[in-house]
């Protein structure tokens, strides 16, 4: 692992910002993608302002526009070639700067579509060379010539890029870098490479900053959190142990005890790494929020098998009546794929017989997408689209109507809630988050912002609570 320091990358921020003083220039950065893209991009919000570039929501006036890419899902790539479409008037008319990162881009035909199709782009970095993106920007203005920064083997762990938050209530740290699952369906391990852990004295100092700024809520963050450090110990890899910090479940523990902090959350773990340590860890951490997210994918057991899961539907259920019956008030959220090839109705049947015995407090739904590169996109049964969807709204029906009772259930109770700021539909209310993550509205007032009050719930709706405080 090395420091920013260690690199060239801060002295060339800093003849970047000398050149840009008194300039006024401006940039935007466009995020698509899950979380650990969005605590990519507040790392180059860090650099880039470091530059002296102030931030835009308008593309227009934008002298400098970062798109950071996922390839997830297919509606992203239609995304980012729309929105490239959008932008490439304004490189015409001024001369803004293009560039282009992220997962995707690890994806050796997107960068030849965007090479066919788009060439205007000036920059194009992978996930692996985020950290030399001023390197690359002092490139081209140095040169003005087109940079492809990308590597196809696994990065190192950069610690100590600058870093400019979205949020001054809570705050995501990354613990851990790849994944090593190969799930049949997904293209992250392509993409972001093989697990790379990060050293826990470097998480706690992160974490303890961030305390010490007042952050309230941090959220951990890593392709499969409950994995952490387990590579290491796997292949002898020696790793600097910190505070007893050996495992998740030691990592949960010891960012329990920094005393600024009120709330920890973490995604995603995963079923299969879901050992006793860790769920013994979340009954004894108060701060450790009860909404767990626990990604299902299919309620099959075959499917699963396809999907390279390494659970069976009886495992999950297992597993979740444990961590029912270990941890008081828990709840669960999940991950769900309809539509994975050769599925059949009734292997589809086993998900909603799933979603019925679970009640998840929340289901993240998904349209099943082909990524080329994957297993999945070579097997045969691929299921029409209009069967798909079908399903889909099976699933979404039976979800919401389960919402829609739990919320039922909160009305007259009280309920801790984090307020993280004011409405943003509705200047006269603050909004804030339960436990178990459900959006609350209320009047209240800016001093309560950062603060967790009691709140009374009085209506619900289907996505938010409406409360007033005790």
């Amino acid at each position: 692992m090395k420091k920013i320091e260690e690199t060239n990358q801060e002295q060339i921020i800093q003849k970047i910002a000398k050149c840009n003083e008194g300039k006024n220039l401006q940039y935007s950065i466009l995020t698509m993608g899950c979380q650990l893209n969005e605590n990519d991009s507040e790392k180059l919000s860090g650099m880039i302002e470091k530059m002296h570039y102030t931030k835009t929501e308008d593309l227009k006036k934008a002298n400098l526009i970062v798109f950071n890419t996922c390839c997830v899902r297919e509606n992203a790539e239609d995304r980012l070639f729309g929105k490239l479409g959008e932008v490439k008037k304004y490189k015409q008319e001024k001369g803004t700067i293009i560039a282009i990162g992220g997962c995707m881009m690890q994806e050796k035909h997107i960068v030849e579509k965007l090479k066919e199709s788009y060439p205007f782009f000036d920059i194009v970095f992978g996930t692996h060379t985020l950290h030399k993106f001023p390197e690359d920007l002092y490139k081209l203005l140095q040169n003005r010539k087109q940079i492809e920064d990308i590597l196809d083997i696994d990065g190192e762990v950069i610690e100590g890029l600058p870093i400019k938050r979205n949020d001054s209530v809570k705050a995501s740290v990354t613990i851990m870098n790849g994944c090593n699952n190969f799930c049949s369906y997904c293209i992250v391990p392509y993409v972001r490479g093989r697990e790379r852990s990060r050293k826990p004295k470097d998480i706690i100092e992160e974490i303890r900053q961030l305390a010490k700024q007042g952050y309230k809520e941090i959220m951990l963050l890593g392709q499969n959190v409950n994995s952490y450090l387990r590579v290491e110990k796997e292949k002898n890899i020696p790793f600097e142990e910190y505070q007893g910090i050996h495992s998740f479940a030691t990592l949960l523990r010891a960012v329990n005890q920094i005393e600024q902090i009120q709330r920890i959350r973490f995604i995603s773990p995963h079923p299969k790494d879901f050992t006793d340590d860790v769920i013994e860890a979340i009954r004894d951490c108060d701060k450790v929020c009860k909404l767990v997210h626990l990604p299902l994918q299919s309620g099959n057991s075959k499917v699963l098998k396809q999907m390279n899961r390494k659970y069976t539907k009886e495992q999950f259920l297992a597993l979740v009546e444990k961590m029912k019956k270990e941890i008081p008030n828990l709840t669960l959220s999940t991950d769900i794929i309809v539509g994975f090839p050769g599925e059949t109705p009734e292997e589809f049947e086993d998900t909603l017989d799933v979603v019925r015995k679970v009640n998840f407090e929340q289901v993240y739904m998904f349209i099943y997408s082909r990524r080329v590169g994957t297993p999945a996109d070579k097997m045969e049964n691929q299921i029409p689209e209009e069967e798909k969807h079908k399903r889909f709204d099976m699933l979404k029906q039976l979800v919401e109507m389960q919402i829609a009772k739990q919320n039922k259930e909160y009305v007259g109770t009280t309920q801790k809630v984090l307020i993280e700021g004011k409405s943003k539909t509705n200047e006269d209310l603050y909004t804030g988050r339960t436990d178990s993550n459900k959006v609350v509205v209320l009047e209240a007032e800016d001093s309560l912002i950062g603060q967790v009050v009691p709140v009374k719930i009085v209506s619900e709706h289907m996505w938010y609570l409406k409360g007033e405080r005790k």
